[in-house]
């Protein structure tokens, strides 16, 4: 039997239509928009510019730009505030001594700054804060109102670098990099050291790391003038941290105090006690027995 149609099977009814008119809706295409993928905000913000440091440019009328510089960081806008702190570090490198008078302030912008909850903002501060090290790294720590201001820097870059945001934390480690290398060493480590008893761990962690790096860089004398007892003091309570790096600093700091202990031994023609027990005495004239034993058997590894 041929099977009838479907429209020929039903009886037309005045609310049946016989067609059904189908219309095609045509949207409009807007290309997308240069966003910031922001862990706290979601990817809608504008993407600020990071530029290397090899990359920033000098200033046309810098003089101008410092005279505006500090209410252009005070601004509401955290996009404005990074393109400030982009001038900043063009102000570093290649307009320094303009940027001293307002150091200590720029700073503080600093530390204000990485406790944004915008991830880009946070970096270009991180970003700011390398540039500042690598030009102003003695004065940071020789003028008291930036050496004040510094210290509050510190602080916000251990707990920066200890946060679960990947985005900022591997900016944070690259900064703490530049500081240790950049900074002179003891009174850096004066500073450090009082960090790796902190309550927070990961800032402990952190800390211990970053006097691990400065140690790793410096000479007998260097050490010597920090003092090496206090170096392998700060070593052996790392030992026994809760977190992984911290201990892994400690291992690397005995090393390196070690080392040092070592060459300052041939420097001084010390020939009355072989280095093996030279190291032991002096592990067990500075530390608690068990402390001493676990910086000796860190020599032998």
């Amino acid at each position: 039997m041929a099977l009838r149609s479907l429209d020929n099977a039903l009886p037309l009814s005045p609310e049946r239509p016989k067609k059904i008119a189908k219309v095609a809706v045509s949207l409009p295409c807007t290309p997308p928009k240069t966003v910031v993928n922001d862990e706290n905000t979601g990817p809608m913000d504008p993407a600020p510019e990071y530029v290397a440091s090899h990359d920033l440019k000098a200033l046309n009328e810098p003089e101008a730009k410092v005279e505006a510089l500090l209410n252009r960081l005070d601004s509401k806008d955290w996009m404005a505030v990074c393109e400030a702190l982009n001038d900043v570090r063009r102000l570093s490198l290649h307009h320094a001594s303009l940027l001293v008078p307002i150091l200590d302030k720029v700073v503080l912008v600093l530390v204000k700054s990485m406790k944004s909850p915008r991830s880009a903002l946070c970096k270009t501060s991180l970003m700011a804060s390398a540039d500042i090290f690598q030009c102003f790294g003695h004065f940071l720590l020789s003028s008291p109102p930036a050496n004040e201001a510094f210290d509050q820097l510190l602080l916000r870059l251990l707990l920066t670098a200890s946060q679960d945001k990947k985005f900022v934390c591997e900016e944070a480690q690259k900064t703490t990099l530049i500081m240790t290398s950049s900074l002179p060493p003891c009174p850096l480590l004066q500073k450090l050291a009082s960090y790796v008893k902190h309550t927070n761990l990961r800032v402990r962690a952190k800390a211990a790391v970053c006097i691990s790096n400065c140690v790793s860089k410096m000479a007998h004398e260097g050490m010597k003038e920090f003092g090496l007892s206090n170096l392998i003091k700060i070593a052996a309570d790392l030992l026994n941290d809760r977190l992984p790096e911290a201990r892994e600093a400690a291992r690397c700091i005995g090393n390196s105090v070690h080392g040092a202990f070592v060459a300052g031994r041939e420097l001084e023609k010390t020939t009355e006690m072989e280095a093996p027990e030279a190291w032991q005495e002096f592990c067990s004239s500075n530390l608690p027995a068990i402390s001493a034993q676990a910086m000796v058997n860190i020599a032998r590894q």
